[in-house]
């Protein structure tokens, strides 16, 4: 019998070192969009997706993330006491209903592989996603849901990728295709961060993984110092070298915020929805907006 996906992985353990000085003292993961912070959108995406079993792989400095999705009882007795019951409720329903929490702590930083291997004891021999929550991705479907489904279907390792301009190959892992052009297609290699002459297409890979439990071996032969990402791209691609695995190109039309450039090059002027609605206008230092070429 086919197992299902179950469980994801958050890495959160990270210094957040691209966002400061605004992760001085809070995670990166805690940054607010609108009225969610980061980890919220990443919690509810997975559990649209059927996720039940949310694993955080976290840190000394993370501590807000787990009072996040606790119960606070004294929060809840004030906002029931006068009469709050929107906001009552909204501070109730943050955690997914079905969902748990699990979270295990990261002694080191040892990079993004590490800290996915640092799952490996929960997830045992069952696939997984992997979830990096500050790559916020806006799509209808929401993206982890077509991912799984796709699973459900190819029963082999799932990588999202992304549509990017050339001349932006060296910041990415990019993947060579089997099927040009196709919206699911075979991966024969990833190259890391390659010149946009080299690149063996404009294919990046973004934070959203659904993976078989062979990978964890890569990732355990994978050494530690590497760039955190290119760490768990490295794993994933040994591990594509050895068993099958797909790139999911994400839907034109979605709206992307990734955090991954010189935080001088960031900003967020204005965040809107796949359907264009304005969701925030603001200089928001630590996301830009990215949309996905429409056709």
């Amino acid at each position: 019998m086919a197992q299902q996906l179950r469980k994801a992985v958050f890495p959160v353990a990270g210094l957040g070192s691209r966002f400061l000085p605004a992760t001085k003292a809070s995670p990166k993961e805690m940054l607010p969009v609108v009225d969610k912070p980061l980890i919220q959108y990443a919690v509810e995406e997975a559990a649209a997706a059927g996720i039940t079993d949310l694993i955080f792989i976290t840190g000394r400095n993370k501590r807000a993330i787990e009072d996040h999705f606790d119960t606070a009882y004294e929060l809840e007795s004030v906002l029931a006491a006068q009469g709050k019951r929107a906001l009552l409720d909204a501070v109730q329903g943050v955690l997914p209903a079905g969902c748990r929490c699990i979270y295990i702590r990261q002694a080191e930083p040892l990079g993004l592989g590490h800290a996915v291997l640092c799952a490996q004891p929960v997830v045992g021999d069952e696939p997984f996603a992997v979830v990096l929550a500050d790559d916020l991705i806006d799509a209808r479907p929401p993206v982890l849901a077509q991912m799984a489904q796709r699973f459900a279907a190819e029963r082999c390792s799932i990588l999202g990728v992304e549509e990017i301009a050339r001349a932006h190959t060296g910041s990415y892992g990019i993947v060579s295709p089997e099927r040009s052009g196709a919206e699911l297609s075979a991966i024969n290699a990833i190259v890391e961060k390659p010149a946009p002459a080299q690149a063996p297409s404009t294919l990046a890979v973004v934070g959203r993984y659904i993976l078989t439990p062979k990978v964890f071996d890569k990732l355990a032969a994978v050494k530690p110092g590497r760039v955190v990402e290119q760490q768990l791209r490295v794993g994933t691609r040994q591990h594509a070298e050895h068993a099958p695995a797909r790139g999911l190109r994400l839907g034109r039309g979605d709206a992307h915020l990734l955090a991954d450039e010189p935080v001088e090059e960031r900003r967020l002027a204005d965040v809107r929805t796949a359907d264009d609605r304005d969701v925030a206008s603001a200089e928001f230092p630590g996301l830009r907006h990215y949309r996905l070429p429409s056709s």
